[in-house]
């Protein structure tokens, strides 16, 4: 139950940093810190996927070393991929595990267990949160259901930031265009615009 409690907890603050975060950065720095505390294990990754690579680039970790972050290119089609196609994988034992792609670097950083949840954001896969154990860990539902749920809000905050950048960006283009330094004044006289036509003595001469 104080587990139970714990993760309720996790969820209300990092809902609160969403809600009022626009840095993308900082929403998956507390994701990965708020897990690890959370479920008290060794380390969380969050990757995001480069569509042009195929691959899953590091956008934010805890708990585990540099040497195993950057042990290499994650590869979206090698690396628990089923993960990114079906849901969560849990790996219970990596030394034993024909869907990881870096088994002897996973036993050296003494990790034990894995568990893989896809990021999704507009309805369409972005990433993968990882959670690493140092112990053969059998992942319940509810831990699973509570990766599942900080993955979703990963996903969106992440889709927030980035409609927040867009529209951010469009406020700036439209304030330059509206800068009055950026064009000169032209004050219109009464007939500017009007079709030669119509102007005063030519009444009569309509085309």
């Amino acid at each position: 139950m104080k587990k139970q409690l714990l993760n309720y907890e996790t969820l209300l603050k990092v809902t609160t940093v969403i809600s009022h975060s626009r840095d993308p950065q900082e929403v998956v720095l507390l994701t990965v810190d708020s897990i690890k505390t959370a479920l008290d294990v060794k380390g969380c990754t969050v990757f995001l996927f480069n569509k042009s690579t195929n691959e899953l680039e590091v956008a934010g970790s805890f708990g585990l070393s540099n040497e195993y972050i950057h042990k290499g290119p994650v590869s979206a089609l090698t690396s628990i991929a089923q993960s990114l196609q079906e849901g969560p994988i849990a790996i219970y034992d990596v030394k034993d595990d024909p869907r990881l792609q870096y088994p002897e670097e996973a036993v050296k950083e003494g990790i034990a267990s894995i568990l893989a949840v896809p990021i999704v954001a507009g309805g369409h896969i972005i990433g993968a949160l990882r959670v690493y154990t140092g112990e053969p860990w059998e992942f319940t539902l509810d831990d699973v259901n509570f990766v599942q749920a900080m993955a979703h809000m990963t996903g969106m905050a992440l889709e927030m930031a980035r409609y927040y950048k867009g529209m951010k960006d469009s406020i700036e283009i439209l304030k330059t265009m509206r800068d009055p330094k950026s064009y000169k004044s032209k004050r219109r006289t009464p007939y500017e615009g009007v079709p030669v036509s119509v102007l005063p003595g030519d009444e009569g001469r309509l085309h």
